[in-house]
């Protein structure tokens, strides 16, 4: 099994970062958690977090950024056309945030939503979650992609903005990030694995009385089964087509949009639409070099046999009839970036990297939801020694820090000599193309640092999740 190694190191490293226990002043402050890192976890994670992860997370834009990068799959843009606002905000303090309405950023295609109330209801763990929805919005002086408002919808069912105290509004932004590491884990799931078919049975490990789930997050592990078995059927990330790369990022209004201003950085689409590209010209070649014509798909009964049991009794969602060149590509693409650009902008070392970096994102709160503000120390809120421990294990149950430079890496997706030995001269040609491209875009990824504003691609942190020749090339197991 790919995990051995790294449940290996990561034995090791909780051994030293337990030898190492004084150094934390007991965490009892934000600064504390961040300690946890400097000489610890250097086989799970032996380039530390990302930078600016330690630093930067109290910055707004760290936060509003983190949705349009390491988890972007639950923001969306309000359409004035379609949709409604889901909770006020009154103008007042909107303006002072904005310099708008919140009516005037909805009416103006500004407004974004980030909806996490399925939360609600779950049963519990011994640990606490809110149910937040959030509004996100586009300035219109500087561009910048912001959060505006945080609701709770638990207990009390507080309203949180930047007016609010310091404290009360990041531990506002922790309690969303809860909700979103929840969101992240098992939508992907539903979005990835299930939809490709791979190691979903597994994962039913996961998901056992009193295992990793029970352990670190607010609901139990049946609760995370109900919930990706709810997303992939009913909410639409088990759609084969709908989620096609650009398909369903115009879904959402952050590309393409026909209301509103573009996002001014899209840092997920930046990276990943170079990866898909890539992919997609591998595919094109690999197709249309065997099928030379869309009779040759129609009539090749194999394939054909294929498309019938996926749409019939594997009862895949919206599975394309493939009846042409351009859908068999289409399905391979799909195929190609679920399993590498999908799944790894949040998971393998992604968790590690940024998504479960205390103190910003905790899988949970060991306090309940405040029925009212004036929190005075947000660290009462995060996870004890022993709980980090158990966070750091369940990241690198997934994290594959031991890929990068191997042949395991997304470089060398196509890079297969059994398989390339059987292959026509245009399809090996097209994956030494694609192995070219990969490796020009590593040097990209790999050389990422702060601009003299101190951003990287709009962000106050340096996001290389999806450097091909770091993260894998496939689902792992």
């Amino acid at each position: 099994m790919d995990v051995r190694p790294e449940l290996t190191g990561a034995v090791l490293d909780i051994a030293q970062a337990t030898v190492n226990f004084p150094q934390y002043d007991g965490l009892d402050s934000l600064k504390d958690y961040t300690k946890l890192y400097p000489n610890n976890w250097e086989n799970i994670l032996p380039d530390g977090p990302d930078a600016g992860a330690e630093t930067n997370f109290t910055q707004d834009l760290f936060f509003s950024m983190e949705r349009l990068s390491s988890s972007p799959y639950q923001v969306r843009r309000l359409n004035p056309s379609s949709d409604s606002v889901a909770f006020q905000v009154d103008d007042a303090t909107a303006k002072t945030i904005t310099g708008s309405t919140l009516q005037s950023l909805f009416s103006s295609g500004r407004l974004f939503y980030a909806d996490y109330r399925d939360q609600k209801g779950f049963s519990p763990t011994n640990h606490y979650g809110a149910a937040c929805d959030a509004y996100f919005y586009i300035d219109s002086s500087s561009g910048d992609f912001l959060p505006l408002a945080i609701r709770t919808n638990v207990g009390a069912n507080l309203v949180y903005t930047r007016q609010d105290t310091a404290n009360n509004w990041l531990l506002a932004k922790i309690m969303l990030n809860v909700n979103d590491f929840w969101f992240a884990q098992w939508n992907h799931l539903a979005q990835t694995h299930e939809v490709v078919q791979i190691a979903y049975m597994a994962a039913i490990a996961l998901f056992a009385l009193g295992t990793v789930v029970d352990q670190i997050f607010p609901f139990t592990g049946s609760s995370a089964q109900d919930y990706t078995t709810d997303y992939y059927k009913n909410k639409g990330s088990g759609r084969f087509q709908p989620n096609y790369f650009e398909t369903e990022l115009e879904a959402r209004g952050l590309i393409n949009s026909n209301v509103g201003p573009a996002l001014k950085n899209f840092p997920f689409y930046e990276d990943a639409s170079t990866i898909h590209d890539a992919i997609e010209g591998f595919m094109t070649t690999f197709v249309k070099s065997y099928y030379p014509t869309n009779r040759a798909i129609s009539s090749d009964e194999e394939l054909q046999a294929w498309v019938t049991e996926a749409q019939g009794p594997a009862e895949a969602i919206d599975f394309p009839s493939t009846t042409s060149t351009t859908d068999l590509i289409d399905v391979l693409t799909h195929f190609a970036h679920l399993a590498s650009t999908s799944h790894h902008t949040v998971n393998t070392n992604e968790l590690l990297d940024i998504s479960s970096t205390l103190p910003f994102h905790p899988p949970a709160l060991y306090k309940p939801v405040p029925t009212r503000k004036g929190v005075k120390n947000v660290a009462s809120f995060l996870p004890p020694f022993v709980s980090v421990l158990d966070q750091f294990v369940v990241g690198a149950l997934f994290a594959r820090p031991k890929f990068a430079g191997s042949q395991r890496a997304l470089l060398h997706m196509f890079d297969d000599p059994t398989m390339l030995d059987r292959m026509n001269p245009k399809t090996k040609a097209a994956a030494a193309k694609f192995q070219q491209q990969m490796q020009a875009f590593s040097s990209q990824v790999s050389a990422k640092t702060f601009d003299a504003d101190g951003l990287s691609q709009g962000m106050p942190f340096v996001w290389r999740a999806l450097d091909p020749n770091v993260a894998p090339y496939s689902i792992t197991t």
